[in-house]
């Protein structure tokens, strides 16, 4: 679960992160209010989209009086700001954060990620920060030095002190560094978080590290511990989510709409993945990702068959899957004999054809399922079979598969 910027600076103050002071308003007049509140001669009003590099495409904006900060919160709000990070067609800018701005005679970086390779917490940081420090360290590594995180009793502990001398700070700098990397450390072990990132950390004059933007990501199989944190991710996806996606979480199913013409359903992201890899090498265009989680009953499926359908540009329906752990082939056989029963694959305006490669757990009883649910399909022996013949489906007219497969069985 990634939170907007003014949710996980609430948080992260909690472990005694300095932030500006600051307030997240829905209109240019509580924009205004805002900024009176705050008092301060220059404010920075930032759009609240879960995303980055907003700053170069307009989402920041800097203001010298409460009146311009609401004239330039009323410029962002209800306003499409797409990135790198964003969806195709950006992200609806529904709330913006007005808050002081802070002199920095120098910015740096901070943060606490997992690093999958190990298993363990890293800490990071960075003498070079502000934007594009992902574009830099990617030229220049060493820009961004690193220490291993020992986790014991709930608390991550390591050479703070040893990351914050190496990127050049010295006497109280340094002090006021190695605290706050430990207070971002207790905060990512307390919160199950996967990654807490401050970008820039403001060093100013008086001495003082003030986070001026910050990142923070939970863990989502962790939220079983955070009931407050569970009740966010639940409002920002009912206000926020694509309904579709957010269906199909509610039915154990990770799905994403792409701009292809081959559906595809497969349980497991690495076998989704690459049969989507599969089907752009046979020379097919993917309608969408799916996976259907291990903890999808057979209705769920059925919803899952009714989600790939409900997109018109659809011409065939790839089923992939590998029968293993708690989801057999037979769940995957089931959720599409209610699909047919339902009358989710065949209506008078449409007739998909079906592919289907099914291996491993229970998959000789599926086909049995296949055969006594009456679903018309073709099977197939081989993944790259099914891939191929589904390319080659979604190309011809959709009439002529069932004809061609009735008269095969005739």
């Amino acid at each position: 679960m990634d939170l907007h910027e003014f949710q996980a600076k609430e948080l992260l103050e909690r472990f005694g992160i300095d932030i500006p002071g600051g307030r997240v308003v829905e209109s240019s007049a509580d924009a205004l209010r805002a900024a009176e509140g705050l008092g301060g001669r220059r404010f920075v009003v930032k759009a609240q989209i879960r995303a980055g590099d907003r700053a170069r495409h307009g989402g920041v904006r800097f203001a010298d009086s409460p009146r311009t900060a609401a004239v330039e919160a009323g410029g962002l709000l209800g306003r499409r700001i797409v990135t790198p990070q964003t969806p195709e067609g950006g992200a609806l800018v529904k709330w913006v954060y007005v808050e002081e701005a802070v002199e920095a005679i120098q910015q740096l970086y901070a943060a606490v990620v997992l690093d999958r390779g190990s298993g363990r917490p890293l800490a990071l940081a960075s003498a070079h920060g502000g934007d594009d420090i992902e574009d830099r360290a990617e030229r220049d590594p060493a820009i961004v030095q690193s220490i291993p995180l020992t986790v014991r009793d709930n608390a991550a502990d390591g050479d703070f002190a040893g990351l914050a001398g190496r990127i050049g700070l010295s006497g109280a700098a340094l002090a006021s560094a190695a605290q706050l990397l430990r207070q971002l450390a207790q905060a990512f072990i307390a919160l199950d978080a996967s990654l807490i990132e401050v970008n820039p950390l403001a060093l100013t004059a008086s001495g003082r590290l003030i986070a001026l933007d910050a990142k923070l990501s939970i863990d989502d199989n962790a939220l079983f511990r955070h009931a407050d944190l569970r009740a966010l991710r639940d409002y920002m996806e009912r206000d926020e989510s694509d309904p579709v996606e957010l269906e199909a979480q509610h039915h154990q199913i990770n799905y994403i709409r792409m701009t292809g013409d081959i559906g595809v359903l497969v349980n497991g992201a690495g076998l989704a993945l690459a049969t989507l890899d599969m089907v752009c090498d046979a020379g097919g265009r993917p309608a969408n990702f799916m996976d259907i989680r291990t903890t999808a009953t057979s209705l769920d499926i059925a919803r899952g068959f009714r989600l790939i359908l409900d997109n018109p540009a659809v011409r065939s329906i790839l089923v992939n899957v590998h029968g293993g752990g708690m989801q057999p082939c037979d769940t995957i056989a089931e959720g599409i004999g209610i699909a047919m029963r339902r009358g989710y694959l065949r209506t008078p305006a449409r007739d998909v054809p079906i592919i289907i490669s099914m291996a491993g757990n229970h998959a000789e009883f599926a086909r049995t399922v296949l055969a006594n649910t009456g679903v018309p399909h073709i099977a197939c022996s081989t993944p790259w079979e099914a891939v191929q013949k589904a390319v080659t489906c979604a190309r011809a007219e959709s009439s002529s598969w069932l004809s061609s497969l009735v008269a095969k069985r005739a």
